[in-house]
């Protein structure tokens, strides 16, 4: 792929993250209207609309007037009929696609997956999905729908029409658009025969970007990373949700001493810094030493509870905003040389971990 081709994808990657991650109204009318035409597209009436603020709202309402089957719960949509229908639709729809795109742009192909597809995918795992898992189990097996309504897959197929030089048919260009009209103008939407439940977008949305490819996740390090209408919102730190009291709450290392759960526990210690909080804790130091995997830089060894020590060290690599990251390790208590305890979190002992080229 060529330099220009490179930027012209980052740059369709950008715009359909931007759709990923909207945080404006609705366009209600554009969304019933080419969720209707999709309805018909599979031999379905159009339905009528059924409008809620969330999509946990979405999972937790039964549209007035409708009486649900045991096989219509949410946690089963991937067994719905329309469900499946929609889904053999675009089977149908990318399967051509990929015969013309494969005949004549493979390597564009892989490349633009790697570029525009993927990292949307991933944005997608990390912010709304995550979100919405961490509420609900609605099962592995339902998510093969709300994939279906990712922005990913349109706009891999976006992508390569606007930089392959590959011409669509135009029915394939209408289903093509169609499906991107609804990414665009709304939320997540629930099809049955008679009606469709469609999810307002959040009021609020904040990401940081973790990868190369520009993929996001939810992090917000003063109040609800995602929020949405009716009051449902969601705390995240770096990617991992967290109860509220992480975020909003005054650092407290009782009640991080209290937390079970070692991600939550993690992020709480971040969320104050590992310094403040082995400080605030006082927590015994029991060795230092020079980094020999990242010279300039401390090993710093400390008790942190029963069978359990904690090593201090600097990041290897410079963060985005341009500085080194101390962080904190768990390890057995049995170790006493900090170097030794460094090996041990990468499986080797502390000679091997001093003989290492620096680390990163």
């Amino acid at each position: 792929m060529s330099v220009f081709a490179q930027r012209e994808a980052a740059e369709i990657r950008a715009e359909w993250l931007g759709h990923l991650l909207s945080s404006l109204p609705a366009d209600r009318a554009a969304a019933e209207a080419a969720i209707s035409e999709l309805y018909r597209l599979i031999g379905a009436d159009p339905p009528r609309f059924h409008w809620v603020a969330s999509p946990v709202a979405a999972l937790e309402t039964v549209p007035p007037g409708l009486r649900l089957r045991a096989s219509e719960s949410v946690d089963r949509i991937a067994d719905w009929p329309l469900v499946l229908r929609f889904r053999r639709l675009i089977s149908e729809l990318t399967a051509q696609l990929d015969v013309s795109v494969m005949r004549h742009q493979r390597a564009l192909d892989k490349l633009l997956g790697q570029v525009v597809r993927a990292p949307l995918m991933a944005s997608r795992r990390s912010t709304l999905a995550m979100a919405l898992w961490s509420v609900r189990d609605v099962g592995w097996r339902s998510d093969s729908w709300y994939a279906a309504l990712c922005a990913s897959w349109s706009a891999h197929y976006d992508a390569i029409r606007r930089t392959s030089g590959v011409v669509f048919t135009p029915e394939q260009n209408c289903l093509l658009d169609l499906w991107g009209a609804a990414v665009r103008s709304c939320g997540w939407w629930w099809p049955r025969e008679d009606v469709c439940v469609v999810s307002e977008r959040p009021v609020e949305i904040h990401t940081e970007v973790w990868g190369d490819e520009g993929q996001v996740r939810l992090h917000r390090p003063d109040g609800p990373a995602l929020r949405f209408a009716d009051g449902w919102d969601v705390h995240a730190w770096h990617g991992t949700k967290v109860p509220s009291w992480v975020i909003d709450d005054e650092p407290d290392v009782e009640r991080i001493a209290r937390e079970t759960n070692i991600e939550v526990r993690r992020c709480a210690i971040e969320k104050i810094g590992w310094g403040d909080y082995i400080d605030r804790a006082g927590l015994r130091l029991v060795a230092a030493a020079p980094d020999p995997g990242n010279p300039g830089s401390e090993l710093r060894l400390y008790d942190l509870r029963e069978q359990t020590r904690v090593l201090l060290a600097v990041n290897g690599s410079v963060e985005r905003d341009g500085h080194r990251r101390r962080y904190g390790l768990t390890v057995p208590g049995g170790i006493d040389d900090p170097v030794a305890a460094a090996g041990w979190t990468y499986g080797l002992s502390g000679d091997q971990y001093s003989r290492l080229v620096r680390r990163t």
